[in-house]
């Protein structure tokens, strides 16, 4: 690499914005203290391994209820400036469970491949993954993804499932991500791809990813 094009290369490192990412823990338990939540802890965790962009987490703890679920995704969103939101907890068929209601209602197009393919991840290992409702939604230029409340089930469905060699098994949802909020206009993402290779054409590369 000649000089100049080093020099080109880290200004563009140094001029990408650094992603805001809404973190959300949906549960009545952990929001009044009853037991410490592990969703949001585990999510930062993992982002923080498998991101070399730089980001910022917006964490919020709150309880099962529509109407404070559908104000943090909104607020998130529209006022605290966030790219990504991802949820967890309350997706079942319970009766308290309305992440998934709470999600579509801010929604302005829903993007269904991503709860099918975090079912396809768990069936790998329980029958009742057809029980999730999962969803994932474009709120103007943010993604909002619902997942698991189980921290293994969060790594899992994120990561994908690789064999014994360390190849590929099931394609974990993280890896449509990047290229995803290429498309509705958020900031530029980049992974670890020893853990999560970004998928995209060619052409939406940007010189020195």
């Amino acid at each position: 690499m000649h000089f100049s094009d080093k020099i080109y290369s880290q200004s563009i490192h140094m001029t990408r914005q650094i992603i805001r990412i809404g973190l959300v823990s949906i549960s009545d338990r952990a929001s009044t203290g009853v037991y410490e939540d592990q969703g949001i802890p585990v999510l930062k965790a993992w982002l923080d391994k498998v991101l070399t962009t730089p980001w910022e987490a917006v964490a919020r703890i709150i309880p099962d209820e529509q109407p404070e679920i559908e104000s943090t995704l909104t607020d998130l969103v529209d006022r605290e400036g966030c790219s990504l939101v991802l949820t967890t907890g309350g997706t079942g068929p319970a009766l308290r469970d309305v992440t998934p209601e709470a999600t579509l209602a801010i929604a302005d197009r829903e993007m269904p491949g991503f709860g099918e393919q975090m079912r396809q991840i768990s069936l790998n290992f329980v029958p009742t993954a057809i029980l999730s409702r999962q969803v994932a939604v474009i709120r103007k230029q943010s993604l909002v993804i619902n997942l698991p409340g189980q921290p293994k089930s969060i790594a899992q469905t994120l990561e994908g499932l690789k064999d014994e060699n360390g190849s590929i098994k099931v394609h974990g949802i993280f890896a449509a991500v990047p290229y995803c909020l290429d498309l509705i206009g958020a900031p530029y993402m980049e992974t670890n791809e020893a853990i999560v290779k970004a998928f995209r054409p060619k052409s939406a590369i940007k010189p020195g990813a």
